[in-house]
């Protein structure tokens, strides 16, 4: 899986974002393009939440006194707030401004599991401003691999999973993103009980392309410009997926270049990025990664000069196994 790293903000009520459920509708075969572009190309991943999401809660003692208004008004850590007596929320900054803004109670609108929900409670007060006793995210970054583009579109799928909150597990609300242009520096390897991943650098004065979309079966968007990749390959429905030799593209020792593995099991039906399992079975890839690293999310993968996928999470215990997502189930949410 990507990972993402999150910095806390003290703003009033501190840091955030979260929520929303996308459902994948089976795609048919007849839908997909003949042939898209397999990437395997690390890409710099930026994006901005839609509200702020409740990471953390918190509580003050003062006099001798706990008070801890969000707990107590029944917020939760995943709770994405989208507004503050009917000001919409949009950044962790904005949020503290409208809270010292208030009266002495607010009332609180977010979203928990799909639903939008409210709560009325009494912020904390002291000399340096006004807070809901939560801490909140509203921006994230990472690192992740691009799997396909469309030369006739401009559009691009990548990481075969939604990007999600580290300490929730919530699904993150996007309001707006990018992916930029990155250079792989270095790999912490993978070993039983400790995933490894990828290191990066990347620029944000330079996107390649927009982000519009995240769900389950990835992140999607369109290309500001074309990547410098190979040309297209035929594509294949889940259905032409067979166990056996395959092969996955990634970028991990800063070049593509194609890796041996195998698929051991095909899962059909499902919708959360694990449709088959696979088992790095190339010498070089585990030499440099010992498996599936953390930022290899969205490596496309190839069977028989088809494109049939991405891989998606690795195996905590086991890193020379992890799971990959049909091309199909991607573009079906795409």
């Amino acid at each position: 899986m990507v990972r993402l790293e999150f910095k806390k903000r003290a703003a009033g009520a501190v840091t955030a974002a979260l929520a929303a459920l996308l459902l994948s509708v089976p795609a048919l075969a007849a839908e997909m393009p003949d042939e898209l572009v397999p990437v395997g190309e690390a890409v710099g991943i930026s994006v901005r939440t839609r509200g702020v999401m409740v990471s953390e809660l918190s509580e003050f003692d003062k006099d001798g006194h706990v008070s801890a208004p969000a707990r107590d008004a029944g917020l939760l850590p995943g709770d994405v707030i989208t507004k503050i007596d009917g000001a919409d929320i949009d950044s962790a900054a904005g949020m503290s401004r409208i809270l010292e803004q208030c009266g002495e109670r607010v009332t609180v609108v977010f979203e928990r599991d799909g639903k939008t929900l409210q709560t009325s409670l009494q912020p904390y007060r002291d000399g340096d401003g006004a807070y809901l006793g939560v801490w909140v995210r509203d921006a994230l970054t990472g690192i992740g691999t691009v799997t396909y583009y469309d030369p006739d579109t401009g559009s691009f799928g990548a990481l075969g999973h939604s990007i999600a909150d580290s300490a929730t597990g919530v699904m993150v609300p996007v309001r707006e993103g990018a992916i930029l242009d990155a250079q792989v520096t270095g790999v912490t390897k993978s070993r039983a009980g400790s995933p490894g991943q990828l290191g990066g650098s990347f620029d944000f004065s330079s996107p390649l392309g927009t982000i519009s979309k995240n769900c389950q079966s990835g992140i999607f968007g369109t290309l500001c410009s074309e990547l410098d990749v190979n040309g297209a390959i035929p594509t294949a429905s889940s259905d032409q997926v067979k166990t056996g030799r395959a092969v996955v593209i990634s970028d991990a020792s800063g070049q593509r270049r194609e890796y041996d593995v195998e698929i051991t099991r095909i899962y059909r039906g499902g919708n959360d990025g694990r449709d088959m399992m696979l088992r790095v079975t190339d010498p070089s890839l585990l030499s440099l990664t010992g498996g599936i690293v953390q930022g290899m999310s969205g490596s496309p993968i190839i069977q028989n000069g088809k494109l049939i996928g991405a891989v998606t999470h690795v195996l905590i215990n086991n890193p020379e196994k992890g799971y990959g997502v049909f091309l199909e189930n991607m573009l079906s949410a795409a």
